[in-house]
């Protein structure tokens, strides 16, 4: 199921965020797809800090994980944008975190064939008004139905 949301501004695309992490439980993986600038680390960073009440959420770019702690789960915050082969995501933990804990991964696309199949799938590219067009992809039932119950309605909904 593909759900389709517009947002105009940086704010809207951090009350999406702040709507969908108060859905997230356990075993979540949010794959947080977009070019440079496109706003994922603004993403992110509500999520985080909507689940955390973090008041600094610095960007893992250099670092490649920064975690955060919730009382149900920690958050694993991943940006991949150095890595240089799938296989180096191993030397993160990442297994355990995606079991265990909530991950966030900005530059999903450089695990290669290590990425999940049953996760939220976040695709951010600009729209024609220098907005944000954010698809989110799910394939799972019960993820699909927390989606749907997040408290904001998707601008469009389609079957994939």
């Amino acid at each position: 199921m593909k759900y389709i949301y517009h947002c105009k501004t940086e704010q809207q695309t951090e009350e999406l965020a702040q709507f969908l992490a108060e859905i997230s439980r356990k075993g979540d993986t949010w794959a947080l797809f977009g070019t440079l600038g496109m706003g994922k680390s603004v993403f992110a960073r509500a999520f985080i800090k909507t689940l955390t009440g973090a008041v600094e959420v610095p960007s893992p770019t250099f670092t490649l994980v920064q975690t955060y702690s919730t009382p149900d789960f920690d958050i694993f915050h991943y940006d991949f944008y150095r890595l240089k082969s799938p296989e180096e995501i191993w030397e993160l933990n990442i297994e355990e975190a995606m079991y265990n804990n909530v991950c966030l991964i900005e530059w999903p696309e450089k695990m290669g064939v290590y990425l999940p199949r049953n996760i939220f799938q976040v695709n951010i590219k600009q729209d024609r008004n220098n907005g944000r067009l954010i698809e989110i992809n799910v394939s799972a039932e019960d993820k699909i139905k927390r989606i749907a119950q997040c408290g904001r309605k998707p601008d469009e909904q389609s079957a994939k």
